[in-house]
C-alpha cells in the first residue's frame, strides 16, 4: 500500500486526468467550443473578452464542484471501509 500512497502524496497520482468520457453527452463540448467561436465572430471585442470570463468562471466553478465531489467520496469510502473494518 505504500507506494501509492507515495505516488498520492507527490502529485503523481491524478484521477481527474484519467477519466474517459463515455457519457454520450460529450460531444456537447464540440457544440460548446463552435458556438463559442461562432460568437467571437459576431460580438465586439470588449463582449468576447466578457464572454471569456464568463466560461472562465464556468470552468473554475465546475472544478471545485469536482473536487468537493471527489473529497467527499473518498471520505465516504472510507468511512465505509471503517464500518466495514470494524464488525458494525
Amino acid at each position: 500500500m505504500k507506494p501509492i500512497l507515495e505516488e498520492l502524496y507527490y502529485g503523481r497520482i491524478r484521477p481527474f486526468e484519467r477519466i474517459v468520457h463515455q457519457d454520450p453527452d460529450h460531444p456537447l463540448n464540440r457544440k460548446i467550443y463552435d458556438l463559442k467561436l461562432a460568437l467571437q465572430e459576431k460580438l465586439p471585442a470588449e463582449d468576447v473578452q466578457a464572454m471569456e470570463e464568463l466560461v472562465d468562471l464556468c470552468c473554475d466553478s465546475g472544478v471545485q464542484e469536482s473536487a468537493a465531489s471527489f473529497e467527499y467520496g473518498v471520505k465516504f469510502g472510507v468511512l465505509m471501509m471503517m464500518k466495514v473494518l470494524g464488525g458494525e
